[in-house]
């Protein structure tokens, strides 16, 4: 039985947290965005992306912490995570997620930043060994209109820019895109794609794209 624990009106429309048995799902203008269920591929899209120790890492999308666990348990020095609805930052720091990672929002090496992600990485100066994003289903099928700037070529000079030498870039789909693998492969010396099984319906994909 499907229990819904909060509806709140986030910064991209209604915005739904429940409970399936032991799992939670959250819900954006009706759309599935994530649950608690497996999280192999957003642990991968992190620890494919950390080949150095005591890297400097940004996430794009807190989700449910899955990412956010699997950089802190492989040793980053730290980590920014960069989410835009603040009830997704609730139900992760003091809400039912928080068991879900350990309370890794504690951390004092995770530094959250409430913000549209798109308009954060425009502005910052910062610079990473790796970035992780996972705001969207995918490059084709974005959350939000603005997010597809993320994905086109003036998108992957900003990400690449923003990347230490050597650095990574690693992104989640929910599923193939060859017209973003191409583009990718343009920007970056070396790309490499991996798809990950999932319990139903196609593979999970992730691109890691090396500066």
């Amino acid at each position: 039985m499907v229990e819904v624990v909060e509806t709140v009106w986030g910064r991209g429309g209604e915005l739904v947290l429940r409970r399936d048995g032991d799992a939670y799902e959250v819900i954006e203008n009706g759309v599935f965005l994530m649950d608690t269920r497996n999280g192999e591929s957003e642990r991968l899209l992190v620890t494919g992306a950390l080949d150095r120790p005591g890297a400097r890492l940004l996430i794009g999308g807190l989700g449910v912490g899955f990412s956010l666990r699997a950089a802190l348990d492989a040793g980053a020095a730290s980590v920014v995570v960069v989410e835009r609805e603040p009830a997704v930052i609730a139900w992760n720091r003091s809400g039912p997620l928080r068991t879900v990672h350990g309370d890794a929002l504690a951390d004092p090496r995770v530094r959250v930043v409430e913000a549209d992600l798109v308009s954060w990485l425009w502005d910052t100066e910062e610079r990473f060994d790796a970035l992780c994003l996972d705001i969207d289903n995918g490059p084709e099928w974005t959350v939000t209109d603005g997010n597809a700037a993320l994905y086109s070529d003036a998108g992957l000079v900003r990400l690449r820019s923003l990347l230490t030498p050597g650095g990574v870039l690693a992104v989640w789909s929910a599923g193939a895109a060859p017209a973003f693998a191409s583009r990718l492969r343009e920007h970056f010396g070396a790309v490499r794609e991996v798809p990950v099984e999932v319990p139903r319906g196609e593979p999970d994909v992730l691109w890691f794209a090396r500066s």
